[in-house]
């Protein structure tokens, strides 16, 4: 049986602490610790063998989920710095961003009374692609800064934003079935 793997995602994945990440280099590792620990190779193991085998991939797959999506990765990095760490109940103070995202919010309850919703749909998605990766980079240059209160800003914005553009993902797919 395979020692016992890091607790930290980023010693897992062999990779430095950054929200800047290597994908192919995660999902390379991904493969390797996946195949060293696969419960199929253990099938004639003890059942304190299997038991490690199932709890060490099930820790690689949270692993790989957390550092290949933005918000979770950058949620566990702030838990990194701070163990009670949370989001919850917090909403950023930017009257602006939030004055922006009311306006994207009633925009996309009366889409499906524009003329062409999905092509209105796919330019807000554009939008928010482009603000995310601005928020990214934000976070990215907050964290490695240790400037916490301005990375935490930075994620709150891009928490909201990635909820955004799965509802605008999930509308456009809605529409599109209902036209066929």
């Amino acid at each position: 049986m395979t020692d016992a793997l890091p607790s930290n995602y980023f010693a897992l994945f062999g990779i430095p602490v950054s929200y800047d990440v290597d994908l192919a280099k995660i999902q390379q590792r991904y493969r390797e610790l996946q195949k060293a620990v696969h419960p199929d190779r253990y099938s004639s193991a003890s059942d304190q063998e299997r038991r490690m085998s199932m709890q060490q991939a099930s820790l690689i797959n949270q692993a790989l989920h957390t550092l290949k999506h933005p918000v979770e990765r950058a949620m566990y990095l702030m838990q990194l710095k701070d163990s009670q760490f949370s989001m919850d109940n917090q909403t950023t103070m930017d009257t602006g961003f939030l004055m922006q995202q009311l306006e994207m919010r009633e925009k996309l309850e009366a889409i499906r009374s524009y003329q062409d919703p999905i092509t209105e749909l796919e330019s807000m998605s554009a939008q928010v692609k482009a603000a995310i990766q601005t928020f990214a980079e934000e976070f990215g240059g907050a964290y490695q800064a240790d400037d916490i209160e301005r990375a935490k800003e930075a994620l709150r914005k891009l928490q909201f934003l990635h909820k955004v553009g799965a509802e605008i993902a999930e509308l456009i797919a809605s529409i599109e079935d209902e036209l066929m």
